[in-house]
């Protein structure tokens, strides 16, 4: 079992290259405990879901010439709140010991008399050039590797870089945080001996959708990379490995690859779509339209509960509603026995899936996953007085019970949960999502319900904000009824699956990619 994580405590912890799939578990932990995160510009956004919603978030990223805290303003900060008996986050980008100086804030913490962990992270020297298909050591052609600073401390009296070794090695050299130093870079290495036809290479926002390689020689990567407008941040990789990208590209060939998906489900549900995203090669960016959240007043449902034997169904339209609904079971001191007799009805193969983890198999799942498919699949039952019961949310269409009370049915609809707008938490954690958006990042955005498109709109200040937003973005509805909410807000629909389902809504976002893709083969060849 891993150590807890300590009040007074601060936790140096490496966030990785930037793919958030990335951070070790170890960082995971210490996150999910922190009472204050200091991270930095290089750390993903969504790393961050991983602490606490109360936990306070503090920006002290130093990006070129812009404002930043100064360095002893950020050791001010750790000494700070670890002395108020917080459990401190310093997140990281890469590994806190490579260049990253976690040696400098771990020294000033010792002298502090603060207790501190340092959790390395995978290091971008390494991870960026593995995800560009570069090794930085191969068997037959580089069996060593230098990490080397493409910044230097501008005060120190002399530089610490001894070029006529690195020119002569046999080996990889890798530069980290050397763009703008790139032609000096390779003034040093071929003034000192290194041939001008040595392979190099240049990844930019490695591990990330964003990813962009440039490859050339140390003769023309400076040109490539301005032609290219490359600029930080990046790892520069010089060597014979170079070489082997062109064999061992595998992350920049996935189909979604460069594509940020915006998932507008509820924070708690967007871990499917975006783990099938991610595989895909996509950036998944969460902006979460719905908060869950119980019922006012359980009453209604803990009286349908105290009578569930006298139900002949019980229909589930939805996760959260099986969920919810299995919950209450529980807080009455019941469970899934008091279903025992009664006929029940899921709304397509993942409600039915959530219910079979309370060991309840459903008896029917309509082969449409809407209501109009439940409708369809009860039209040769006999409903005429049976009584059947929905638990759901409290805003939902009306057709079902609708249609069930026409067929002489007695409906007893029960709200166990509410989806409402979210509250902005006043830490700025939505506004990356939006300015991502307005900066047009996001080459794809996802409804899952008509009402995340409902609260996507409000969230961004009306229909009349949203069109332009929306105007070079792909919009992508897991189903009809979704994708024609999206249509009375004027949206154009591109993507819709043939089932309401995550897999299915994810495959035809590949799809339409492909086919993309494809056509713009055939154009360039004809």
């Amino acid at each position: 079992m891993a150590a807890p994580c300590s009040k007074g405590t601060v936790y140096l912890v490496g966030a990785g290259p930037g793919d958030p799939k990335l951070l070790t578990l170890r960082g995971k932990e210490c996150l999910e405990q922190a009472d204050v995160v200091l991270y930095d510009y290089l750390a993903n956004p969504a790393i961050l879901s991983h602490a606490p919603d109360h936990a306070e978030r503090v920006y002290v990223g130093r990006r070129g010439k812009g404002k930043y805290p100064a360095q002893d303003q950020i050791n001010r900060l750790l000494i700070e709140r670890a002395r108020d008996g917080k459990t401190v986050v310093r997140l990281k980008g890469g590994d806190p010991f490579v260049f990253g100086r976690g040696g400098e804030e771990a020294e000033v913490l010792a002298s502090a008399g603060i207790g501190f962990e340092v959790v390395p992270g995978v290091t971008a020297a390494v991870a960026a050039p593995a995800y560009a298909g570069i090794p930085v050591t191969h068997r037959t052609l580089a069996s060593t590797v230098t990490f080397v600073t493409g910044h230097e401390d501008p005060d120190k009296p002399s530089t610490g870089v001894e070029w006529p070794r690195l020119a002569t090695s046999q080996g990889t050299l890798v530069f980290l945080m050397g763009m703008k130093n790139l032609p000096a870079i390779v003034a040093n290495l071929t003034a000192e001996g290194r041939s001008p036809a040595t392979p190099a290479a240049i990844i930019r926002w490695g591990t990330r959708a964003a990813q962009q390689t440039v490859v050339g020689t140390l003769a023309d990567i400076v040109g490539k990379a301005e032609a290219a407008k490359m600029e930080p941040p990046t790892v520069i990789v010089v060597g014979d490995v170079v070489r082997l990208r062109q064999q061992l590209n595998w992350f920049e060939q996935r189909p979604l690859f460069g594509k940020r998906v915006l998932m507008t489900r509820a924070k708690e549900q967007a871990a499917e779509l975006a783990e099938q995203l991610a595989a895909y090669g996509a950036e998944p960016v969460e902006a979460p339209t719905i908060q869950i959240l119980p019922p006012d007043d359980w009453t209604a449902v803990d009286r349908a509960i105290g009578s569930v034997g006298s139900y002949g169904w019980v229909i589930f339209t939805s996760v959260n509603g099986v969920g919810r609904f299995m919950s209450r079971l529980r807080a009455n001191g019941l469970d899934a026995r008091c279903l025992a007799g009664r006929q029940v009805c899921c709304i397509g193969p993942r409600t039915a899936e959530e219910l079979e983890k309370f060991g309840v198999k459903a008896d029917l799942v309509p082969a449409d996953y809407q209501a109009e498919g439940v409708i369809a699949a009860l039209g040769r039952e006999d409903l005429k007085q049976a009584r059947i019961l929905i638990p759901r949310a409290e805003v939902a269409r009306e057709l079902l019970p609708d249609e069930l009370r026409a067929r002489g049915a007695h409906v007893d609809v029960v709200t166990v949960y509410r989806t409402v707008t979210p509250s902005e938490d006043g830490q700025g954690q939505g506004d990356g999502w939006r300015r991502q958006l307005m900066d047009r990042q996001i080459q794809v955005v996802t409804f899952t319900s008509s009402s995340t498109v409902r609260n996507f709109v409000t969230m961004l200040g009306g229909v009349e904000r949203v069109r332009p937003l929306l105007q070079s973005v792909i919009v992508a509805c897991i189903g009809p009824i979704t994708a024609k909410t999206a249509e009375e807000f004027g949206l154009t629909v591109s993507i819709m699956p043939g089932e309401n389902t995550i897999p299915a809504l994810v495959d035809a976002i590949v799809h339409y990619y492909d086919v993309g893709r494809r056509e713009q083969v055939t154009a360039g060849t004809s």
